[in-house]
């Protein structure tokens, strides 16, 4: 079976990108070098923050999509390894609000 990696660059504008690729390394390369233009063109130097190491590529593509609907706060927990915190930055913004007040 074909692997793939799901991976996360954050961009000089301090945005993240996500994508899929089967080399990390030389996709990497592509979008700091710019020979792709597209969302990361624009707002290079980047930065590799996070890669999700082997997946089926069926996998990949759900975990990419996954991530790519993720707010902020649990993209950045994601990639600074606090797994802890992902279950409750899963609940609505009002929600934790409201639970922190109580």
């Amino acid at each position: 079976m074909k692997t793939d990696h799901v991976y996360i660059l954050k961009c000089a504008d301090a945005s993240f990108y996500i994508g899929v690729t089967k080399d990390v390394t030389s996709r990497f390369s592509q979008h700091q070098s710019g020979t792709t233009r597209g969302y990361t063109y624009s707002r290079r130097p980047l930065e590799l923050v996070w890669d999700s190491g082997e997946k089926l590529i069926l996998d990949a593509i759900a975990l990419e999509k996954q991530l790519k609907g993720w707010r902020r706060d649990k993209k950045i927990a994601l990639i600074e390894g606090r797994w802890e915190d992902l279950p409750d930055l899963a609940q609505p913004y009002w929600k934790r609000l409201k639970e922190n007040r109580s």
